[in-house]
């Protein structure tokens, strides 16, 4: 493979990458809603509740293991700057490996995961009863759905994000469509939207494999078998995978916690949280693409040792970030009473949820930093960083939220953008030491 000059990033080369992420994001509410307008159409509101159920247990359970798309990810960029091919398709059969095992141990153990797991979202009994059906279909796809986030993390890790947007727009095309067929054609019920849950996964896994063998075939180096089953080869993949793994446990935790705080304000606050919280999520979808373009760039960047571009890239993904955190401020600012009306027909929610959007008006400005550096270490592979400073930030969320409990869900709302700022602000300190240390020690 040639190898190519360093060229300084610029902000429509991480506009370019960035795009087909936040189109892919874009696709994720879309199948919500199409799973919520098939079931809840259907002449019993325990179906819509047990997909509520089950789809909550697995979004959780899945998440804690989306470190297998970051560390592919951040490791895949590196390879790709030192332009070692041969290390490319090590990376991804390495995380295939890992993905495939985790799935499997998921399936073996998941007679008390899924028990745990419902017994803690505590619905009805005729829910839990449908959600536990709904479950022990669903989990069968746990092989496919991880060995998706490493086929992702390594197309993204190689700047290939319209495959990543491919494989996504397929994944919930097929869902949606399956949802269709088996609910509304095969009357399936709740149990209908587990298997079309199940089959859009497998039918991902393999598109993507199949994008991966046509990728291979100009990829220079081999892949060593000898390699793929030597452990030792596996330590910066365990390295980097274990600091996010205990960092999205951190993460997991705040957003319960923050939810379980809300529940006990009575369910009008609890559902006016959950309003806000959508427009958290409807920034992420943009925030995140700017953050997997920068988690390729600086990867590659760190991989060739050029800082220059490493800091081309950062300011690039910054600039982009920084213009959508300041869109998302006005939008909120001047139409979030009219996006809560488009959310909930419900006065009294829509009254709560506008008591609270001050702090969702600020709130962009503050997690901007967090998703911006979250990519750049996961491109950096200083996944330690990225743990230690979600674990900072929660010793500070939950002592302001003991101090501030008399404000209510005011106080609530404090403590969750402190644990915000805190977040940032120290990924920001981490940042600045990493590139002292870092320049200074290639300069010597």
């Amino acid at each position: 493979m040639a190898t190519p000059e360093p060229s300084r990033y610029t902000t429509r080369h991480v506009w370019t990458l960035a795009w087909p992420i936040i189109l892919s994001n874009i696709t994720v509410p879309l199948l919500g809603l199409v799973d919520t307008a098939v079931v809840g159409h259907l002449p019993d509101s325990r179906y819509l509740a047990a997909v509520t159920l089950g789809a909550t247990l697995f979004s959780f359970l899945y998440w804690g293991f989306g470190f297998l798309r970051m560390g592919t990810t951040g490791l895949t960029s590196q390879a790709v700057g030192r332009h070692d091919d041969s290390d490319v398709r090590l990376l991804l059969a390495q995380s295939l490996m890992m993905a495939v095992t985790i799935g499997l141990l998921l399936i073996l153990f998941s007679q008390p995961l899924i028990a745990l797991g419902l017994r803690l979202l505590d619905g009805s009994e005729a829910a839990m009863s449908l959600a536990a059906s709904y479950a022990h279909i669903r989990i069968f796809s746990a092989p496919a759905v991880l060995a998706n986030y490493a086929i992702l993390g390594w197309f993204i890790g190689q700047q290939k994000t319209r495959i990543t947007f491919a494989i996504l727009l397929l994944t919930n095309a097929v869902n949606i469509l399956l949802d269709l067929l088996f609910v509304v054609g095969f009357g399936l019920a709740s149990d209908g939207v587990a298997w079309a849950s199940l089959l859009a996964d497998y039918s991902a896994l393999a598109f993507g494999l199949w994008r991966v063998a046509v990728h291979c075939r100009g990829l220079g180096g081999e892949l060593s078998r000898r390699a793929l089953r030597a452990w030792a080869n596996y330590s910066a993949l365990i390295r980097v995978n274990r600091h996010l793994f205990v960092r999205t446990l951190g993460l997991l935790f705040a957003q319960a916690f923050f939810t379980a705080q809300g529940a006990d304000f009575g369910d009008t606050v609890l559902a006016a949280n959950a309003v806000l919280l959508q427009f958290i999520m409807l920034t992420s979808y943009a925030l995140d693409g700017f953050a997997n373009a920068a988690e390729a760039l600086t990867g590659r960047a760190v991989g060739q040792r050029a800082w220059d571009d490493f800091a081309a890239a950062v300011r690039a993904a910054g600039r982009l970030s920084l213009l959508v955190a300041g869109a998302a401020m006005l939008l909120f600012a001047g139409a979030g009473e009219h996006l809560i009306a488009l959310l909930t027909n419900l006065p009294e929610v829509r009254a709560t949820a506008a008591d609270y959007l001050p702090w969702m008006i600020a709130m962009p400005a503050l997690a901007v930093w967090s998703y911006l550096l979250d990519g750049v270490f996961i491109g950096a592979t200083e996944s330690r960083a990225m743990r230690d400073t979600v674990w900072l930030a929660i010793a500070v969320y939950l002592p302001v939220w003991w101090l501030t409990q008399d404000f209510g869900n005011h106080g609530l709302w404090f403590a969750f953008l402190c644990f915000t700022l805190v977040r940032s602000a120290s990924l920001g300190v981490c940042y600045l030491r990493y590139r002292r240390t870092r320049w200074s020690a290639d300069n010597a």
